[in-house]
This record gives structure tokens, C-alpha cells and sequence, in this order.
């Protein structure tokens, strides 16, 4: 069985925001050559996540506000003490992101038929920046036949 790999490299611009992976993933999938198996599609950090939902402004919005009430980043967490802790000079005081992220998934797997990513009439892969700007990779691997 076929398996590629890949990594996608995005520049985030706001502290949360969602960014919609589909067309590169399919992108992947295509230059693949699998036209039936699944895709998986990795964060490679601790501070974003993977989700397949809607890529509809408004939603983005509401997601945006819910995650924001969920973890509130002025709220008091043990692992903001960074002077109790061994850390980089730059590190980020991120907690909030940290919660937000393990509410999420790191990963999602999407079948892959015909050589197309099978995703409902209005899914796509959305990649949840929680603690950005930043530049982040995502590990996607396609594999079948």
C-alpha cells in the first residue's frame, strides 16, 4: 500500500483564528496519485488544533467567541508562574491555548474516493490557531490504492 507524506507550512496572523486546509490537503491528495484510502492530517503543535466543521464566516466567529469563554486567557493558570518554571526567555504565557487545544483534535483522518477528499456538502479542514501568530506545520499522510 502506497503512503505519502508531506508537511504544509502556514504563517498564522492573529492570536485565534481557523484557516481552511482543504485545498491544500486535496492538493496533496492529488499529486498523490491515492484515489482510494484516507488522509491524515497532523498538528504538530501544542498550541493549534484540527477540526472538520463548516468554513462559514459567521461560524468561525461563533467558534472564535466560544473558545474564548471556554479558556479565558485572563483567567489564573498554574502554568502561566513562569518564573516557577525552567523556561525559554521567550516563552509565551499560553495556558488558555494549551485548554482550548486538548477540548479539540490534533489530527483527523478523511477518506479519501476517486482521488477526492470525501467530505460532506459543507466540511472542510480547519486549522485552529489558539496561541498565533506563528508559523506552523501540519503533518498530512495519504495513504490506499
Amino acid at each position: 500500500m502506497p503512503i505519502h507524506h508531506q508537511l504544509l507550512e502556514l504563517q498564522t496572523t492573529d492570536a485565534l483564528a481557523l484557516y481552511n486546509l482543504t485545498p491544500q490537503v486535496q492538493a496533496f491528495v492529488t499529486a498523490s496519485g491515492i484515489q482510494n484510502g484516507h488522509v491524515l492530517i497532523f498538528s504538530r503543535h501544542t498550541t493549534t488544533a484540527l477540526v472538520v466543521n463548516e468554513n462559514e464566516e459567521r461560524l468561525l466567529e461563533d467558534i472564535k467567541t466560544y473558545l474564548r469563554k471556554l479558556a479565558p486567557a485572563g483567567d489564573r493558570y498554574l502554568h502561566n508562574d513562569l518564573h516557577l518554571r525552567s523556561v525559554p526567555p521567550d516563552e509565551p504565557i499560553n495556558a488558555h491555548s494549551h485548554l482550548m487545544a486538548i477540548t479539540l483534535h490534533n489530527s483527523e483522518l478523511v477518506p479519501i474516493v476517486a482521488g477526492q477528499l470525501a467530505l460532506g456538502t459543507y466540511q472542510a479542514i480547519l486549522l485552529c490557531e489558539l496561541d498565533g501568530p506563528r508559523c506552523r506545520s501540519v503533518f498530512v499522510q495519504a495513504s490506499g490504492e
